[in-house]
């Protein structure tokens, strides 16, 4: 296994990351690779890691909840804090074959948000829409509801569905591609200003999708990171996008609750709405119900 180079890397890896950290990140790399791997598999890993690239599209999956779904470059990797979001959306409401619901992720990247919905709901409970622009997002979206063991078809009333489209939603024509009425609607849009992201770390600028990230279209006079959540809201009020009583669940990013609060009530008209906070007492979600 080429022991010299490998030590040499982790040496350098334990440097960057410490020890502690280092050393469970080549444990995961040892357990991804295959007796049909090359003997320098191990190597390459560690020097992309060493370049910085994200341990998870390095091992190629991330866990979420109780799924283990695949990532892949430029797909935006799911976070913690929106698995967290997840698993207490997917407890504050019951559905059930015989009272089912119709879901729409908008911004879907992965499918992680919908996917998990429809692996924690009871079978035959859940119809979802996955929504994205990027054509990367959409088939891997495809790739981990077939990991996941969830159709992506309408064969019968007894299974889960999750329907990944590829769409904008500056389309006005998008509409025709979904199924409304929905139940719940999520996302995790782009959110992060300019500002911010000039500063992020090159493991998440070089590797993920700047589309998934950005909160404003380059060149925009808006530089708040709020851009996407109009239009989000715009969508949103559209006559017939939401059925009486819907649920809308949208991640947001520092310092915007009140604003995105204020678009979806004024935009909207939400106006029933609440924040959610992250287990690191951030201000993570704002929900509503129309």
């Amino acid at each position: 296994m080429h022991r010299g180079p490998v030590k040499q890397l982790f040496t350098k890896l334990a440097f960057s990351l410490g020890r502690e950290s280092a050393s469970l990140e080549l444990k995961w790399m040892k357990q991804v690779l295959s007796p049909s791997d090359p003997p320098t598999a191990l190597q390459a890993m560690l020097e992309r890691r060493l370049r910085g690239e994200p341990l998870q599209y390095i091992l190629g999956t991330t866990p979420f909840g109780s799924l283990n779904l695949l990532t892949r470059p430029p797909t935006l990797i799911p976070r913690p804090e929106t698995e967290d979001w997840t698993l207490r959306l997917a407890n504050t409401i019951s559905p059930s074959n015989s009272s089912p619901v119709s879901v729409l992720d908008l911004c879907t990247g992965s499918g992680c948000i919908p996917l998990l919905l429809c692996h924690l709901w009871p079978p035959g409970s859940t119809h979802a829409f996955g929504v994205d622009i990027s054509p990367d997002a959409i088939r891997l979206a495809t790739d981990n509801a077939t990991r996941c063991k969830i159709t992506t078809r309408v064969t019968s009333n007894l299974r889960n569905v999750f329907i990944p489209v590829l769409g904008d939603l500056h389309d006005p024509d998008l509409i025709n591609l979904l199924q409304p009425p929905f139940d719940v609607v999520t996302s995790n849009p782009p959110y992060i200003p300019k500002r911010e992201y000039d500063e992020l770390s090159p493991s998440v600028k070089d590797y993920e999708d700047p589309r998934a990230l950005l909160g404003d279209p380059p060149g925009s006079s808006d530089q708040d990171g709020l851009s996407f959540y109009h239009v989000l809201a715009s969508f949103i009020a559209t006559k017939g996008v939401l059925r009486d009583g819907a649920i809308v669940a949208l991640e947001i990013g520092h310092g915007q609750a009140e604003a995105v609060e204020s678009i979806l009530h004024h935009t909207a008209r939400l106006r029933n709405t609440e924040i959610w906070k992250d287990p690191w007492e951030k201000k993570r979600v704002v929900f509503a119900r129309a």
